[in-house]
């Protein structure tokens, strides 16, 4: 079988990572990166420490409005589809780039599968739920992670080739976690010791682009009396300087690049609280069994917050 799978940000590699290297075992794949994250710490970094294949089209789609990324990513994987004949195409996650590719497929008559299928914030104010929601509905098979994700496809009306799987990032976070421990000095680096910092992740939109919002944080930041490592998405980065808030982060917080796959594992396993706005990063902040708290009203990882882990 010939399969077409889609990745463009760090959480589709992380997936693909695993999913790829059994695929390739009985199947021939074409991997098509949008270029939806462009820079080197968010994109090849993570092909090198994951052993993740070289893409074969790389779209360079690069930043701009969702409607941009979208329509440009439609155009172009659609003329790939056309040329490559795959039997199937395999989305992930919830990104512009997973619904591009399910569209893609879905006008000229390709069947396509989704990882990561029946997520629900309930909240439509949110991109990535509108994402989520149209790829479930345009995709032939749904890969679901949790039994939480099945029930909410069911109302939805989906019940054929719906497919508990688990989840495949779990999958790759305890394949990597020894070799992260092994392989990272980001301790050392930073010269921090374990449990004795914050880790922080902050890009959604709700908060970056709502200058009150990222006021507040700053400011809980700011109030917090433990030093917090804070990995700067650069769009983050853009904004916090455009608001005015980029200096007022005190010497409490340390700014730092965005870090690779192994050194971002061993920087959350060690930490003491995880704070974060990323559906990935609560996740695997569950799995490392560091409490998070999530900077959102509301999460599709519901299982983190029934289990007590996640606020």
């Amino acid at each position: 079988m010939k399969i077409a799978s889609i990745v463009g940000v760090r959480p589709q590699f992380v997936k693909a990572s695993v999913v790829s290297r059994e695929l390739r075992k009985k199947h021939e794949e074409i991997l098509i990166h949008t270029g939806q994250h462009y820079d080197y710490e968010m994109n090849q970094v993570f092909f090198e420490e994951l052993g993740i294949p070289e893409p074969n089209y790389y779209l360079e789609v690069g930043s701009g409005s969702h409607g941009f990324q979208t329509g440009e990513m439609l155009k172009r994987i659609e003329e790939i589809l056309i040329s490559e004949k795959p039997d199937l195409v395999l989305t992930y996650g919830d990104t512009n780039s997973t619904l591009a590719g399910a569209l893609a497929a879905s006008k000229i008559g390709v069947k396509s599968a989704h990882v990561e299928s029946g997520l629900r914030s309930f909240d439509r104010s949110m991109p990535e739920e509108i994402n989520r929601i149209l790829t479930d509905h345009c995709s032939d098979i749904l890969f679901c992670p949790t039994q939480n994700a099945v029930d909410n496809l069911k109302r939805e009306g989906i019940t054929e080739n719906v497919f508990l799987t688990g989840d495949v990032m779990v999958d790759s976070l305890l394949f990597n976690k020894e070799i992260a421990e092994a392989k990272s000095s980001i301790l050392n680096d930073l010269e921090i010791e374990s449990k004795d910092y914050f880790v922080a992740t902050i890009h959604r939109a709700s908060n970056t682009d709502n200058k009150g919002n990222l006021q507040n944080i700053v400011e809980a930041f700011q109030e917090l009396d433990s030093n917090i490592i804070f990995p700067v998405h650069p769009r983050t980065e853009k904004l916090l300087k455009n608001y005015g808030l980029y200096d007022r982060l005190n010497s409490s917080v340390t700014l730092i690049e965005p870090l690779g796959f192994f050194d971002f594992i061993k920087l959350m396993s060690h930490a003491k609280v995880i704070l974060t706005d990323s559906g990935g990063v609560q996740k695997e902040a569950y799995v490392l069994q560091v409490p998070c708290i999530t900077l959102r009203e509301n999460t599709e990882w519901i299982e983190t917050i029934e289990d007590g882990w996640n606020i």
